[in-house]
């Protein structure tokens, strides 16, 4: 089970890498954002643990029979969630990212479920997953709100 939590492991760092790549920079700082607004040290303490959760939870899940279909929400719940931030801070598009995070909730809500019926611990794991992406798309939603696109 640990070399493929190693596998998990990276893949969900391909997807932290992409933020190395599009920082938030002077554009996110220049946004309006509402006061509840997490600190900027919180999104790497926070992405790292949810990085760690969901490979291990996805390890657990990969040796169970009938994984196939949770395994297939993961692939796609990372394929999204590294497709976030080249499109929110690489392109602007709040709209666009919105969209993408909206997306990657259903999907990892779905995981969620699927992880659940095949291990209840797998499943307990992908929850703070879930809470942290409503915060972050509430923060999407505000900023594309609070921040008309340029016509």
């Amino acid at each position: 089970m640990w070399a493929l939590f190693l596998v998990f492991l990276a893949a969900s760092g391909a997807a932290a890498a992409s933020g190395s790549f599009f920082k938030p920079g002077d554009w996110y700082l220049s946004l309006v954002r509402p006061r509840w607004t997490p600190p900027g040290w919180v999104f790497p303490v926070v992405w790292t643990t949810l990085y760690i959760a969901i490979a291990y939870a996805a390890a657990r899940v990969a040796v169970l029979p009938g994984a196939g279909f949770a395994l297939a929400l993961w692939a796609l719940q990372i394929a999204l969630n590294t497709l976030w931030t080249p499109v929110f801070f690489g392109a602007r598009k709040k709209g666009a990212g919105f969209a993408i995070i909206v997306l990657l909730w259903l999907v990892v809500a779905a995981m969620v479920w699927q992880f659940w019926a095949l291990d209840w611990l797998a499943g307990l794991l992908m929850l703070p997953y879930l809470a942290w992406l409503s915060v972050a798309s509430t923060l999407n939603f505000r900023v594309w709100r609070d921040n008309p696109e340029p016509a």
